[in-house]
């Protein structure tokens, strides 16, 4: 048997041992040397992995581009809405003494009640649902203003929370808001907003906001930078910055004191006789420069209140018949041809025409008359008869060169060309006179600037200017001359026949005279397909009553152009042209009251103010400015800067004149208690809230108390009454 030595096997075993470990030593410095030199593991890129672990990224939110009137007033601007949630599980509360959830259900049922449009019933039933850790409140709970969550939050109500989420404000209502457009985030299939956190998310889908979409949104800046464990900023790590770059701004040719008299006057008329559809349009033929613009139905911008009423931009995207108001172009190319003599006489009541007759609106007719009374009268006679002398081949070039079947180019979303098939020996002696012929609202504003303006055809223009809001770099849009069809003395004399429709006793146009003011105008009364029959409406008041009035008419600074289709009239004293009046004349006397043009404001006034500007400075430098103007100040919000103020920096008003200034402020409702009419519609104009007026006179009541709030409020109603009253 043999002995073994223990000395000799501890041996063995320490130098198998020192040789394994020597090994195994020698496999992970080999390893580590390969993943020192390589930089990865098993496909993994470590040192990425480590800059990943310790990298931050924070996005840096470029601002969407505002849109501004051509004085610099606000239509749409960046904003925040609060979406309302209510917390209903303790889970996340650590302190009792701080509850991070609805305590008292009942009690914050009754608050929410008073801020948000819904009842404390249906709240309450809301907060009272089971295995939910929160809940949120439905659209009135949604697009909530800062103002409102304030309010809320001035409750202090345990578990009410708010999600912030970028939005566009319209701070003034119904403010041409087809032609402005509106801007939202993007939403899922069942029209749920998407989460998102930045405004460049926002997409324009309508108007200004579709159409210059790529202007106005800007591009998202970042800051990368890395950070320990702990959060804190590495020492001498470099941060990588990454600067946003905001969208454009963009001016409106758009007058905000015109446009908010326009949608007020439009709203009374809808209110009153609820036509199917209605237009104005107010231009300054010299430029192209949409003054204001309107339509009905229209809708807020803000609160989409009547978005789904129309969706149709009706100055661009609708066709229609023109009617007699295409009487101004046959004239003027009449004219220019040589083949109008006013003195001239031809028999009026019907003529033929190969494929049928046509007849005048009287189909007895008024006998053997002169073709300047056939235009006061509105003859369809008397133009088919200065249409043949022109030639159909000329009156269609004049048609072209006026622009008719093509469009303006405006820019804008779907806009249409119109159609004119003129094929058929009647259908071309209709289009003398406005039928069988469809145009847009932008193609006749375009064709009648030529008429307004010396010959010279102006493109419709509702930009202004776009400016870059970090360098300060403005591009101007410049007025466009398109066409010249007719020349100076041809629109000369046009107008000077245009004035007998308004001043003849024979004219159809007398309704239109503004005192202080000559006029030059055309009316219309264009038929309607019905789109079942496909033949014309008969009788009523199924048809497009229309005006176009251009003044002074020495002079044209401002077009304005109003369609009325098919309103309702239970006056049996009334007519669809009573409608259009309605908002033509006061609309026309209020925009060459504006433009200062008659000869009492050109010449030198001793009662004239010119009007400071006092906007971005304090409220109390502002009234110290104004103490020597001797006009009549009244102050809109609880503010200390003033932001806005009416009339305009540089203009010129009279002593004694009301004139307002708004803060930067909750606005608050001023005390107009014997203020006239005119006056009232200043707070309108500046708030952009919509007043109603009932009565004539000077206001005795309010539905908004004085000091109240006006944020929130989206129509405000006033009495009017005579003093003896």
């Amino acid at each position: 048997m043999t002995n073994k030595n223990p000395l000799k096997n501890r041996k063995k075993i320490a130098i198998l041992l020192f040789f394994g470990t020597l090994f195994l030593f020698l496999v992970f410095v080999g390893r580590f040397t390969y993943i020192m030199v390589r930089g990865e593991i098993n496909g993994e890129n470590l040192s990425q992995n480590v800059n990943n672990l310790y990298t931050r990224s924070s996005v840096l939110e470029a601002n969407r581009g505002a849109i501004y009137d051509v004085g610099g007033n606000p239509i749409a601007v960046d904003a925040t809405s609060y979406s309302l949630i209510a917390v209903l599980t303790d889970k996340w509360s650590n302190n009792p003494k701080d509850p991070q959830y609805v305590v008292d259900k009942q009690k914050t049922a009754a608050a929410l009640a008073k801020h948000i449009a819904m009842s404390e019933a249906d709240i309450l039933k809301r907060l009272n649902q089971k295995d939910l850790a929160q809940v949120e409140f439905g659209s009135a709970g949604k697009k909530l203003s800062y103002d409102i969550k304030t309010a809320i939050e001035e409750e202090k109500l345990p578990g009410i929370i708010f999600e912030e989420t970028p939005t566009r404000l319209y701070p003034n209502g119904i403010f041409a808001s087809h032609l402005v457009g509106y801007a939202e985030l993007p939403t899922d299939k069942d029209g749920e907003t998407k989460e998102t956190t930045s405004r460049t998310d926002l997409k324009g889908l309508m108007g200004v906001e579709q159409a210059y979409n790529d202007v106005l949104t800007g591009t998202d800046g970042s800051m990368k930078y890395q950070k320990d464990s702990f959060g804190y900023v590495l020492p001498n790590s470099s941060v990588e910055t990454t600067e946003p770059v905001d969208g454009k701004d963009i001016y409106l040719t758009l007058d905000k004191r015109m446009q908010v008299y326009l949608e007020s006057v439009m709203t009374e008329v809808n209110e009153k006789y609820k036509p199917v559809e209605m237009t104005a349009t107010l231009m300054n033929p010299e430029t192209g420069a949409i003054i204001a613009a309107s339509q009905r139905p229209s809708f807020n911008g803000t609160t989409k209140d009547g978005i789904g009423d129309l969706w149709q931009n009706l100055l661009v995207e609708n066709t229609f018949e023109p009617g007699s108001t295409m009487k101004v172009l046959t004239l003027a190319a009449a004219i220019n041809e040589g083949v109008f003599n006013p003195n001239e006489t031809y028999m009026s009541g019907s003529k033929k025409v190969e494929g049928g007759i046509v007849t005048d609106h009287n189909v007895n007719g008024w006998g053997q008359i002169s073709f300047l009374e056939g235009l006061e009268r509105s003859s369809n006679v008397g133009f088919v008869n200065l249409m043949e002398k022109m030639g159909e081949d000329d009156w269609k070039k004049y048609m072209d060169e006026f622009g008719i079947g093509k469009t303006t180019n405006s820019g804008l979303p779907n806009e249409q060309e119109g159609s004119n098939p003129y094929k058929w020996p009647l259908e071309k002696a209709n289009t003398s006179f406005g039928q069988g012929v469809t145009v847009t609202v932008f193609q006749m504003m375009q064709a009648y600037s030529a008429i307004a303006n010396e010959g010279k055809m102006m493109k419709p223009q509702y930009i202004s200017k776009i400016v870059d809001p970090t360098t300060g770099d403005e591009t101007v849009i410049k007025p466009e001359v398109v066409n010249e069809p007719i020349s100076k003395e041809t629109a000369d004399q046009a107008l000077n026949y245009l004035k007998e429709v308004v001043y003849s006793k024979n004219g159809t146009g007398q309704g239109y005279q503004i005192d202080g003011y000559e006029i030059a105008a055309k009316t219309g009364t264009a038929q309607i397909v019905n789109p079942e029959s496909k033949k014309y409406y008969s009788g009523g008041n199924n048809y497009i009553f229309s005006v176009v009035g251009m003044a002074p008419a020495d002079d044209p600074k401002v077009v304005l152009y109003v369609t009325v289709q098919q309103p309702t009239i239970t006056d049996p004293s009334l007519v669809g042209g009573d409608v259009v009046q309605a908002i033509f004349n006061p609309v026309m006397k209020r925009a060459l009251e504006y433009q200062h043009l008659t000869d009492e404001s050109e010449s030198e006034d001793t009662n004239q103010v010119e009007m400071p500007k006092v906007t971005g400075v304090s409220k109390e430098e502002a009234l110290k400015q104004l103490e020597e103007t001797k006009l009549d100040v009244t102050v809109i919000g609880n503010g200390d800067t003033i932001v806005q103020q009416l009339p305009l920096p540089d203009k010129m008003t009279i002593k004694n004149q009301r004139i307002m200034l708004m803060t930067n402020g909750a606005m608050t409702m001023p005390d107009m208690t014997g203020w006239s009419k005119n006056d009232a519609l200043k707070v309108a104009e500046i708030t952009g809230i919509e007043f109603t007026f009932n009565g004539e006179g000077y206001v005795v009541d309010q539905s908004l108390a004085p000091q109240a709030n006006m944020q929130s409020e989206e129509k405000i109603d006033v009495t009017l009454a005579s003093p003896q009253e």
